[in-house]
């Protein structure tokens, strides 16, 4: 019976541990200078060059089902190019698509990657796939934000997972935010993509590990 309680307690103590952990909400140190900061903590996926061809960068990319690699280059599978038309189109013609992972154990608040104003929001129903596989994470529910200034327009682009059921937002339209400010959550494993106009200095490659808000991953030219 002592045993019993003993395993009891623990596991609740561990659960306990675990969504401590989860709501965490570091404090971070914003990178000052004309930057993209990362919208998420995590680990870089996929960046996706929405330019002549259609080419990922990195090799990482030969390991996913969204991908043709039957030709010298690697192009984006139809049905799922689409999908990524239709969510840059109000960004820029040729851009870069970064999606970060969101594992349970990294911090799900999500921050703004550059001040501006919030030209608009958008919540989408959806599946809810696992967050890291991009080819259906890209069918899941999402929120997608869309932050403006002066220099550049960049849409962040809120993705639940097969455990994340809730997303939070933070903004409304026309809303100013500063870069690094907190502007949503996502709930357990999950899913932040960036879109960024072509034309900037990234800093990032697949693989590499981000912190909201702190962590650059492009430079402005």
């Amino acid at each position: 019976m002592l045993t019993l309680i003993a395993i009891i307690l623990f596991l609740i103590i561990m659960v306990i541990l675990f969504l401590i952990n989860f709501y965490k909400d570091p404090e971070r140190k914003i990178p000052k200078g004309s930057n993209i900061v990362a919208p998420a903590d995590g680990r870089v996926i996929s960046i996706i060059d929405m330019s002549a061809n259609h080419k990922v960068i990195s090799d990482h990319a030969r390991k996913s089902s969204i991908f043709d690699t039957s030709k010298k280059y690697i192009t984006i599978k139809k049905g799922i190019l689409g999908k990524i038309k239709v969510w840059s189109k109000d960004i820029a013609k040729e851009c870069l698509v970064v999606s970060i992972f969101m594992s349970p154990f990294d911090a799900h608040i999500n921050r703004a990657p550059i001040e501006g104003i919030v030209k608009s929001t958008k919540h989408t129903k959806g599946r809810f796939f696992k967050a890291y596989d991009l080819e259906k994470s890209f069918r899941n529910e999402n929120n997608q934000i869309v932050i403006s200034n002066k220099k550049i327009k960049i849409k962040v682009i809120q993705i639940a997972g097969f455990l994340a059921r809730r997303i939070l937002c933070y903004t409304k339209s026309n809303q100013k935010v500063n870069k690094g400010q907190r502007i949503g959550m996502i709930t357990l494993g999950s899913q932040a993509t960036i879109i960024i106009p072509k034309g900037v200095n990234l800093k990032i490659k697949v693989n590499d590990r981000v912190k909201a808000g702190e962590s650059v991953i492009a430079n402005l030219k």
